[in-house]
């Protein structure tokens, strides 16, 4: 196996105080805003009941990731990383005390609840390329890979524990429920205040069409991190069968709401637990074939569950989804960050940030609108049949990926003077 189960003590993360506050801070600020909307949804629900405006909580935290991607990546190669993320957690922060405020003392609707999420929305589409940026200054590049899937079962964590927390929460109110969330921002906050990250003094640019659409550039001419990028959008775009649960929980399996909850779980617990033990793994061969192989797993138990029938068959093939995504998600997230000069690595991560927003809504609607075509079970299979026709194909455009051994190419040096060029 490419792979070692003991690492050095030398290797350890957590002799690395900058990212183990760094991970304290993502993990506090993810269950914050896990259990925020959780109770946003709730309180405009029973404010309107009507369900399109459940669709607009959506839609404005939708266009901002989208369209503020591209300056926010522009910005995270300009300036300090730390103090972009710093600022963003404080006006993220201010809104959710706000929300906390004015629903304690019953002064706010729904139009105040959607301009204080847009607003969220807005200082998150800022703070993630800087935060993305951050993870390859905080730990070595041989132990990226792990930090990642460290990052991975914090994020998986809050996806399974947040809401219920705050569904929990809830009970006493919509204003506790964002007490709790800005406390944890808050925490956020100051774990990023007092963390020490180095970074280059940045070359200042101005923002520019040229200089904004770097990022993109770079991408077209890096092969790899171009079929990495790809592959991912066109996986996602084609793997959305779980966009499908509540059909399948009902009409298939003829389960109840606790079938579904136990369906929408299972992807999250396998994601979660793969993140532990790639978190004590090191991937040290093969690790172009080992990303084809986990996104084929993908779209083989995409198959699986689409043409089951028991629960407990759907609740494996879901977990094992998960976890093939997983490890798909930590070498591709890994190989992009390692084969990305620091000075480019802000709009690398916007431009990736674009694709990974668009392909998860996009695959939502394109597995929905093949549902009312060929049903819920014809749009699964054929979701997990084209990822494994995107796997093959792919595998012949991008040789070079599918032979690549390590995640770390030298020299990072080179590619930096490349791209000082091409700016």
């Amino acid at each position: 196996m490419p792979i070692s189960s003991k690492p050095a003590p030398a290797d350890s993360l957590f002799q690395h105080r900058a990212y183990i506050a760094f991970w304290c801070a993502r993990t506090a600020s993810s269950f914050g805003f896990q259990m925020l909307s959780v109770a946003v949804g709730w309180q405009i629900y029973a404010m309107t009941g009507r369900a399109f405006d459940l669709g607009l909580i959506g839609l404005v935290q939708f266009f901002p990731s989208v369209l503020l991607a591209l300056p926010a990546g522009h910005i995270a190669d300009q300036f300090d990383r730390r103090r972009v993320v710093l600022i963003g957690q404080i006006v993220e922060w201010i809104a959710i005390v706000s929300l906390a405020t004015l629903t304690l003392l019953h002064a706010i609707d729904e139009v105040g609840i959607l301009a204080l999420i847009f607003t969220i929305s807005v200082a998150k589409a800022f703070e993630s390329p800087s935060m993305q940026s951050m993870v390859p200054a905080l730990v070595p590049p041989s132990l990226l890979p792990r930090a990642m899937a460290v990052n991975g079962s914090a994020m998986q964590a809050a996806m399974i524990m947040g809401p219920a927390l705050g569904g929990l929460l809830y009970v006493a109110g919509p204003g506790v429920v964002y007490a709790v969330s800005a406390v944890l921002y808050l925490i956020a906050a100051a774990m990023v205040a007092q963390l020490r990250y180095e970074q280059a003094p940045p070359r200042r640019e101005p923002a520019t069409v040229k200089t904004l659409f770097a990022g993109v550039h770079f991408i077209r001419e890096r092969k790899d991190i171009l079929g990495v990028i790809s592959l991912d959008l066109f996986a996602v775009l084609l793997g959305g069968a779980t966009a499908l649960l509540p059909i399948f929980a009902k009409d298939i399996l003829h389960t109840g709401p606790w079938g579904l909850g136990l369906l929408r779980a299972a992807p999250a617990v396998g994601a979660l637990l793969m993140s532990f033990w790639l978190a004590r793994h090191s991937m040290e061969r093969r690790v172009g074939k080992i990303m084809f192989a986990s996104v084929a797993g993908f779209g083989v138990a995409t198959l699986v569950f689409a043409l089951s029938k028991i629960l407990w068959l759907s609740l494996i093939a879901l977990f094992a989804l998960g976890a093939f995504d997983m490890v798909s998600m930590v070498i591709r997230g890994s190989l992009v960050q390692l084969d990305t000069p620091d000075a480019m690595r802000g709009r690398v991560s916007a431009v990736n940030s674009i694709f990974i927003n668009t392909s998860n809504q996009l695959g939502e609607f394109e597995s929905g609108m093949l549902a009312a075509w060929l049903g819920a079970v014809g749009s699964a299979v054929v979701g997990g049949i084209g990822t494994l026709v995107v796997v093959g194909l792919w595998m012949l455009m991008f040789p070079g990926l599918r032979r690549r051994q390590r995640l770390h190419l030298e020299p990072v040096a080179e590619e930096k003077d490349a791209s000082a060029q091409t700016l």
